[in-house]
């Protein structure tokens, strides 16, 4: 079996966030896929969405049956990312680095403060810029001054593109999937109803859950519930499930339990048994407040000007939380040369996830 993945996890000194915040010590944990060739032109940044983390991809050729299936599982780009797909590695460095502020490996809100206890409530307030500030600091530790393209989706997408603006000189592509320039009230009021899910939950405790041996399992899946709605297309919910009751119908569920709420109700407990809730209140906020004008232009051409990479922009055609209509505002202010195409699908937000194929030809054409 051949494996061409690596996990790593890089220490900072001294990291300052936006806000004037220091952390002493900062972590990243990465994984690397591929090489790095002689002349460092060829390693690609992959920015995971919101809940997602840095194993894009298993790094085997089949993970389902590979001699360690658990340590190989499949990644959440699989189908996009590995040997012989759209971004090869056999080609291509991949490096795909978790947030920092999540809860798979990077400094977070679960991580130990320097008491002893969880940092809690705590841990900062941190920025999409703090974000790409971090995995700048990790291209450094890398030896990466340039990549030859940078690429994400949704929260993915804004650090795409937040890193073109902040260090322009040091990247070559920008490929930013399902993303706007900037969150309007629609995505803020979702992100409001998100939070207040969590922070309402009883055992939140003001985020300090984890020192008291406790978790807002129902804040985080209601919140979890709340976000999904926003993920798929109401037209693909009522063609799955149209208001069908679930058969069977669970022991203990009250009467008249409808599929749809199953399916929420299923979503729920995923994200639960594997994300931390203050984390995902956190890096919601980050989005939430995520605006490239903020310090630069309120004029959107002015504010993207100082980027200088060639761009791509691709949105789903029923995406309802970033509609192809407001992600064509970014792609219509962008400088130089934009590639821009609305991918049909109706699996709503999810569908850079989901349409693969599609997703994944369109990604080779511009990385090429």
């Amino acid at each position: 079996m051949t494996v061409a993945g690596r996990t790593g996890l890089a220490g900072f000194a001294d990291f300052t966030l936006e806000s004037g915040y220091v952390f002493p010590e900062m972590h990243i944990a990465y994984e690397t896929f591929g090489r790095l060739n002689s002349d460092r032109s060829n390693a690609i940044l992959i920015e995971h969405a919101l809940t997602g983390d840095a194993h894009v991809t298993s790094g085997v050729d089949e993970p389902a049956t590979a001699e360690h299936p658990r340590s190989f599982a499949p990644g959440w780009w699989e189908e996009v990312v590995g040997a012989g797909r759209a971004i090869d590695t056999d080609e291509f460095f991949v490096v795909c680095a978790n947030a920092i502020g999540g809860c798979n490996g990077s400094t977070g809100p679960t991580s130990t403060h320097s008491d002893g206890l969880p940092f809690g409530s705590r841990f900062p307030r941190v920025t999409i810029r703090d974000l790409v500030q971090a995995e700048l600091a990790l291209s450094d530790e890398l030896g990466i001054d340039r990549w030859h393209a940078v690429i994400g989706g949704s929260m993915g997408g804004a650090r795409a593109l937040e890193f073109a603006l902040m260090a322009p000189h040091r990247v070559e592509k920008t490929s930013v999937l399902a993303a706007p320039a900037f969150s309007e009230a629609d995505q803020i009021a979702w992100a409001h109803a998100q939070i207040q899910a969590i922070e309402l939950d009883p055992d939140y405790c003001g985020g300090d859950y984890a020192a008291l041996g406790r978790f807002p399992a129902a804040g985080l899946g209601l919140a979890r519930q709340i976000a999904h709605l926003t993920y798929r297309a109401d037209a693909e919910l009522n063609a799955r499930f149209t208001n069908a009751m679930q058969d069977p119908q669970p022991s203990g569920a009250a009467e008249g339990y409808y599929a749809i709420e199953s399916y929420l109700d299923y979503q729920a407990r995923k994200l639960v048994n594997r994300f931390d809730a203050e984390s995902y209140r956190i890096l919601t906020v980050a989005l939430r407040d995520h605006d490239v004008r903020r310090g630069r232009s309120q004029n959107l051409a002015e504010a993207l000007a100082p980027a200088t990479s060639e761009f791509q922009v691709l949105s789903i055609s029923s995406d309802r939380l970033y509609t192809p209509a407001q992600v064509d505002v970014l792609a219509q202010a962008l400088p130089g040369t934009v590639s821009h195409r609305t991918i049909t699908s109706g699996a709503g937000h999810d569908g850079f996830l989901t349409e693969g194929t599609v997703v994944g030809r369109l990604i080779r054409d511009f990385i090429t």
